[in-house]
C-alpha cells in the first residue's frame, strides 16, 4: 500500500518506519523545511521526557539505544524552595528507574533519518497542506501543487490540518480546552565547563499558581520553562521588572542566567491545550483518513507523556494493522479504542499540572510520597500511578482501574504505616529542656 503521512515530526516519522518494516512505500509531507539543515524554533523546544512507553517503541525498531545515547536519565525531581533549599524526590522506591532528557529537535534528526534510510520512505518539506478532499484522496499544498492518495494519516500536531478538515464533516466532534496559562523557555548555560545544577535530576521551582522546571541537555546547559498565568508573564514588561521578580521567587535560579532579561522578552509565549477529536477516521470510497499523535488528542505536558503516548499510538497501530492484515480502513477502526486510553492520560496530566506546581513542596505530600514508596517495598504487586504511567506499557485506563484497587486494598495499611513513622520521628526528636 502507498501510505501518505502529513507531518514529519516524531511520531510521522516513527509511523514511516513502522509502515517501511511492513512493506509499505511512505510519503511524508512536511510544511517546515528539513529540520537537519535549519535549527530548532526559537524558544518553542519543552524537552522531552522519554520513558517506557516511548523507549518500548523505540526499542520494536532497534533505534532505542542511539537514541538513548543522546539523552541524560533523571531517577527523580529536584524542588527548589524559595530560600534555596533542595529536595530530591525519587520517581521510584528502589531509584532504579528514570525519565530520559533529550531535545525535541536533537530526538526529530535522529528519527528522520532512521525514517529516511528506509526503502520505500520519501520526505517532502516545505508542503504545507491547505486543502483535502475526502471523496477523491485529493490533497493541496501551499503554492499550487496537488497529489492524490488512497491512504492519508494525519501526524501534524495539536492544529494539525487534516483533522480541520474532518471536523467539517457530519458526525466528527472536536473539542479544545486551553489553560489560562502559558509556557515560556529559558536556559542556563554550564558553567566553567560542567553542568550548573545536578543533572540527574528534574528540576521544580514550585510556587503555588505557577513553577518553573529545569532539564539537563548533552551540552551540559538546561532548559527552563516557565508556566505562568498569562497575566504574570505579561506584567514582567521591564528588565527591572523581570530582574525583581526572579530575585523574589527563584533566587538560586537568577544567579546562573546572566541572559535572563534578554531571553525573557526574546523568547514566545506558547499555549496549553487539550484537545480531543472522535472519531479519528473516516473511510469513503476512494481514501481512508486517520489521526495519530496530537493531531487526535493533544495534551499537556506536565506527565511528560505527550510524546510517550504518541510514540505508543504507532505501536498500538502497528498491531491493528496485525489484526487486520494490513486493511487499513478496518485497522483504523479497530485503532478508535485506544481513545479510552487517552482520554485518561489527558485528564491526568491536567491534574500532575496541580501536583507540580503546588503540592510537591509541601510536608503532608512528601510524606505520602514516603508512604506509598514504603507499601511498594513491603506489599506484594503495588506500584504506584506515577511508576505505571512512566515505567510500564500498562494502557492507561488500566492503570487508573489498578490504582483505584490498589488504594481501596490499602487504605487501611497506609494510614497504620503513617501512623507509626510519625510516632517513631516523635519518639526520636530531641525533649526540650526545663
Amino acid at each position: 500500500m502507498e501510505v501518505t503521512i502529513v507531518g514529519a515530526g516524531l511520531v510521522g516519522c516513527l509511523l514511516a518506519c513502522f509502515l517501511a518494516r511492513r512493506g509499505h512505500r511512505v510519503t511524508l509531507y512536511e510544511r517546515r523545511p528539513d529540520p537537519r539543515e535549519q535549527g530548532p524554533d526559537r524558544g518553542r523546544s519543552i524537552n522531552l521526557a522519554i520513558s517506557e512507553r516511548g523507549i518500548d517503541a523505540l526499542r520494536r525498531l532497534g533505534l532505542d539505544t542511539k537514541v538513548l545515547r543522546a539523552a541524560l536519565p533523571m531517577p527523580g525531581r529536584m524542588m527548589h524552595a524559595p530560600d534555596g533549599t533542595l529536595t530530591f524526590q525519587p520517581y521510584s522506591a528502589d531509584r532504579r528507574h528514570a525519565i530520559n532528557s533529550i531535545g525535541r529537535a536533537e530526538l526529530n534528526r535522529e528519527l528522520l533519518d532512521a525514517a529516511t534510510a528506509l526503502p520505500g520512505v520519501e520526505v517532502l518539506f516545505g508542503h504545507r497542506l491547505t486543502a483535502l478532499d475526502e471523496r477523491t484522496g485529493r490533497l493541496e499544498f501551499a503554492g499550487g501543487r496537488e497529489r492524490t492518495a488512497q491512504v492519508v494519516i494525519g501526524a501534524d500536531g495539536a492544529y494539525s490540518a487534516v483533522r480541520a478538515r474532518l471536523q467539517q464533516l457530519p458526525g466528527v466532534s472536536f473539542s479544545q480546552d486551553y489553560l489560562d496559562y502559558g509556557y515560556k523557555e529559558l536556559s542556563i548555560a554550564p558553567r566553567n565547563g560542567r553542568f550548573a545544577m545536578d543533572p540527574g535530576a528534574l528540576h521544580i521551582w514550585p510556587r503555588g499558581r505557577s513553577m518553573m522546571i529545569a532539564l539537563p541537555n548533552a551540552d551540559r546547559s538546561f532548559t527552563c520553562t516557565l508556566f505562568w498565568p498569562h497575566e504574570s508573564l505579561a506584567a514582567l514588561d521591564s528588565p527591572r521588572r523581570i530582574e525583581d521578580y526572579f530575585a523574589e521567587h527563584y533566587p538560586d535560579a537568577l544567579q546562573l542566567m546572566p541572559d535572563l532579561v534578554a531571553a525573557y522578552r526574546d523568547n514566545p509565549v506558547g499555549h496549553l491545550v487539550t484537545m480531543r477529536c472522535s472519531p479519528w477516521h473516516i473511510t469513503t470510497g476512494a481514501t481512508t483518513i486517520g489521526l495519530v499523535g496530537d493531531a487526535a488528542h493533544a495534551i499537556v505536558p506536565f506527565y511528560g507523556q505527550g510524546a510517550n503516548c504518541g510514540f505508543e499510538d504507532c505501536v498500538e497501530l502497528d498491531r491493528c494493522l496485525d489484526e487486520a492484515k494490513d486493511d487499513f480502513p478496518r485497522a483504523l477502526e479497530l485503532f478508535e479504542r485506544r481513545k479510552a486510553d487517552t482520554d485518561v492520560i489527558a485528564r491526568l496530566a491536567l491534574d500532575n499540572f496541580v501536583e507540580m506546581r503546588d503540592k510537591v513542596g509541601s510536608r503532608m505530600f512528601l510524606a505520602g510520597k514516603r508512604v506509598e514508596h514504603a507499601l511498594e517495598r513491603v506489599v506484594p504487586g503495588y506500584v504506584s500511578r506515577y511508576e505505571l504511567i512512566s515505567f510500564s506499557t500498562t494502557p492507561y485506563a488500566e492503570v487508573e482501574r489498578r490504582v483505584t484497587r490498589q488504594r481501596r486494598a490499602t487504605a487501611g495499611a497506609g494510614a497504620a504505616l503513617l501512623a507509626l513513622m510519625y510516632a517513631a520521628r516523635r519518639a526520636v526528636r530531641p525533649r526540650p529542656r526545663d
